[in-house]
C-alpha cells in the first residue's frame, strides 16, 4: 500500500505543476489539462458540504488540513489551514488530483455560463465598459494568482468586487483591490470613484479567524 501510494505521489508530482500565489496558505495545483469547459466561470469550495457537484473536491476535502478549493480555467487553487504545512498536505493533494484526472471523470457534474460579466440590454454605458475590463483585462491576471473576480455592482461610484480563490483571504487582498483593481478602473472609466470587497459572512469569520491568527504568530514571535 506504502509502496503504491509513494508511486502515484511520484507519478502526480511528475505531471502536476505548483505555483506560489500571494497568499501563503494557497497554492496553485497546475495538472496541464483544462480543468472548467471554456467560456465557463471558476468555481469555490468553502466546505465539503458544498462539493456535490464536484467529486474531486469531496476527495481533496478529504485531506486533513484543507480549508477551500477554487477551480480556475486550468488549475485548483488549495487553500490550507494556517497550522497545517504544506510539507504533509503536498503528496497527498498531488495523488489526489492526478489520480482522479487520470480517471477520466467529469470534474463538475455541470457548469453553468458565467452570468456576473455578461453585459445585459438594461445595463448603462458605465456598467457595460466595467464588465467589458473585468473581463479582458483584470480577470486574467488575478487568475494567473489563483484566482478570480464576481462583479457584484455598482452603486454611487463604487464598483462592489467578491474575491475569490488564493486571493479571498490573503494579507494582499486590500493591496489587490486598491492598487490593481480600483487603480485600472478608475484610469479607464472616470466615473468609477473607487472599489469595495464584498464579503459572504463565512468569509468574514474566516478573515478574522485568519487575523487573528497571525497577530498570535507575530506575538509568538517576538516574545522570543
Amino acid at each position: 500500500m506504502l509502496r503504491r501510494a509513494f508511486a502515484l505521489s511520484a507519478r502526480a508530482r511528475s505531471f502536476v505543476q505548483t505555483e506560489i500565489t500571494p497568499n501563503p496558505h494557497a497554492l496553485k495545483f497546475v495538472p496541464g489539462t483544462q480543468i472548467l469547459p471554456p467560456q465557463s466561470p471558476s468555481v469555490q469550495f468553502l466546505a465539503s458540504r458544498e462539493t456535490v457537484s464536484s467529486p474531486l473536491a469531496r476527495k481533496l476535502f478529504a485531506v486533513d488540513g484543507v480549508r477551500s478549493i477554487f477551480y480556475g480555467p486550468d488549475f485548483i487553487t488549495v487553500e490550507k489551514q494556517p497550522e497545517s504545512h504544506w510539507a504533509h498536505l503536498k503528496p497527498e493533494i498531488f495523488s489526489v488530483i492526478m489520480e482522479y484526472i487520470s480517471s477520466g471523470l467529469p470534474i463538475l457534474a455541470q457548469v453553468d455560463q458565467p452570468m456576473d460579466t455578461r453585459v445585459e440590454d438594461t445595463d448603462s454605458d458605465v456598467v457595460a465598459m466595467i464588465k467589458e475590463l473585468l473581463d479582458t483585462r483584470i480577470r486574467p491576471a488575478i487568475q494567473e494568482d489563483g484566482g478570480d473576480i464576481e462583479y457584484r455592482g455598482f452603486e454611487n461610484g463604487y464598483v462592489k468586487l467578491k474575491l475569490r480563490g488564493a486571493c479571498r483571504s490573503c494579507e494582499s487582498s486590500s493591496v489587490t483591490l486598491r492598487n490593481g483593481i480600483e487603480s485600472m478602473l478608475m484610469h479607464y472609466i472616470p466615473d468609477v470613484q473607487g472599489v469595495e470587497q464584498v464579503l459572504d459572512p463565512e468569509e468574514e469569520i474566516a478573515l478574522k479567524e485568519f487575523e487573528k491568527f497571525e497577530r498570535e504568530k507575530e506575538a509568538k514571535a517576538q516574545a522570543r
